[in-house]
């Protein structure tokens, strides 16, 4: 029996053609978990972990027993009737029917599966049809008044900014969509409630068949996989499992030489290949512009074409574009208001900020403040209270500045998991251990994720750390004085608010 004693032992040998998908993926997490059993410690610090671990466990030991089983049932067979054969002079052997080989029995395709084969392969899904899924997705969920709030939001800026027409095929749905959300807003009665929300299964059953007519090219997919590397250090796992993701799909024919970018998938298997076997270890992968921008232009290229299509957050690096092109393209704001517009500009979503001054000057006060403005008006956050913990002191802030809220959750440690939060504040860096390459590698993580950074200053008034933590971010607010915060990051130069007022 495997267990996590013994389980890289017995599992040594073990290959991805010996286990189903599901288990394979299973075995790919538990060395991503323990680094290769170099440490168990996340299993035994988390519960979920744990759990989700012992499930797989389970699930691997059941299939390798009936696995293992089969062979030694055969065996006992043949040598039971080895041994009440009797041996005579004239014991003959039947004659057997030579069967003719057949073919393996075809895999029954998943539901998934057939409906990916039906849809329109596209290399981005329409926004409609985004939004008609986030909507399929509430059904069976909790939600709060600002997350029903911001879906509104969501809907009408689109609508209002000509993204989603009269003259759409999916205009109907929209609008009920919307009717619906705003039936489900009236229903609140104050911040702090929650509703389960329950769509009709006819409805969904509809807006699935809806939504399974467009599909993301899996080669679209991939090849946004591999630009995300390109001049990062990669180890050679993490290079070799982005190899073997292309080559199952390849095998699994989710992937064939019909597909239209299949030229750019070869050159990137040619490339992963040579990087593995240079690199034992890992290092920069390194691609030449004219591919780059290539492989971004396939990625780009529906955003710049197509005005239907949802906003950018920015452009990847490294990236050259015609000034025609990018005079074209809609960058998606948050849409700040008010004295943090005043203070910060409109920044967009994914953005990164630090704040950083001596103590007492009121640095805490501003992030709480401004994490209550974006818990009431752009999604949930987290703030990560490291510095003080979660004491009267921190309960005096909130209630000061009136920012406790459904959306606003206070921890005093970083969780694992951060996919839950559209907005994350970080109090403080130092405290909690962080370097400029664990700052970078929650952003590539979370691109999605706002990250605003509190720090630690010298007597002299500079924040403690090196200057790649201020290189690396958008926002840069300092608190020089009691009761002031001053910006110049890059969205509003000289912006300035004073910290301790409420207006």
């Amino acid at each position: 029996m495997i267990t996590i004693r013994n389980y890289y032992t017995e599992t040594a040998d073990l290959k991805q053609t010996d286990l189903p998908l599901t288990l394979w993926k299973g075995h790919q997490f538990v060395g991503k978990v323990t680094q290769n059993g170099s440490s168990w410690d996340a299993y035994h610090s988390s519960d979920s972990i744990k759990k989700t671990i012992d499930l797989f466990l389970d699930k691997l030991n059941e299939f390798l027993s009936k696995k293992g089983g089969g062979k030694a049932k055969s065996k006992t067979q043949s040598s039971q009737t080895k041994k009440t054969t009797p041996k005579t002079a004239r014991t003959t052997k039947p004659k057997v029917k030579r069967r003719t080989p057949t073919s393996p029995k075809p895999k029954k395709k998943t539901a998934r599966e057939l409906t990916y084969e039906k849809a329109e392969k596209v290399e981005t899904v329409s926004l409609e049809l985004k939004l008609i899924k986030r909507f399929i997705m509430m059904h069976g969920k909790v939600k709060s008044q600002n997350q029903i709030r911001l879906f509104i939001n969501a809907l009408q800026k689109a609508i209002i900014e000509k993204r989603i027409r009269k003259t759409s095929p999916y205009a109907k749905e929209i609008n009920k969509i919307q009717d619906y959300l705003l039936g489900l807003h009236g229903q609140f009665k104050n911040d702090a409630d929650i509703l389960k929300i329950d769509i009709a299964e006819s409805v969904r059953g509809k807006y699935l068949t809806l939504v399974g007519k467009q599909a993301e090219l899996h080669s679209v997919k991939l090849i946004k996989s591999y630009i995300n590397l390109q001049g990062k250090t990669v180890t050679n796992l993490k290079a070799k499992r982005l190899f073997n993701r292309i080559a199952l799909a390849i095998n699994t024919n989710k992937l064939t030489k019909k597909d239209r970018y299949w030229d750019e998938i070869e050159s990137i298997m040619g490339t992963l290949k040579s990087f593995v076997k240079k690199n034992i270890e890992g290092g920069m992968l390194v691609v030449s512009s004219k591919e780059l921008n290539g492989l971004q232009g396939i990625v780009l290229g529906c955003v710049v074409c197509d005005k239907n299509l949802n906003g950018i957050n920015s452009t990847p690096r490294n990236t050259i574009m015609s000034s025609t092109d990018i005079v074209n393209l809609d960058f998606e704001k948050l849409g700040f208001t008010g004295k943090w517009k005043n203070l910060i500009g409109d920044p967009s979503n994914g953005f990164t900020a630090m704040i950083f001054g001596k103590p007492k000057m009121g640095k805490s006060y501003l992030a709480v403040d401004f994490g209550g403005y974006l818990a009431r008006n752009h999604g949930t956050v987290l703030y990560v209270a490291r510095e003080e913990g979660i004491d009267d002191t921190l309960q005096q802030k909130l209630k000061d500045k009136n920012v406790a809220h459904p959306d606003l959750y206070v921890s005093d440690y970083l969780p694992e998991d951060l996919s839950n939060y559209d907005f994350v504040f970080l109090d403080s860096v130092n405290k909690l251990g962080l370097t400029p390459d664990d700052l970078e590698l929650l952003k590539l993580k979370y691109p999605n994720t706002s990250f605003v950074y509190i720090f630690q200053t010298t007597k002299q008034g500079n924040f403690r750390g090196g200057n790649e933590f201020q290189h690396d971010v958008d926002v840069v607010i300092e608190v020089p004085e009691k009761g002031k915060a001053i910006q110049f990051g890059r969205f509003n130069q000289g912006g300035e608010i004073n910290i301790f007022s409420n207006n």
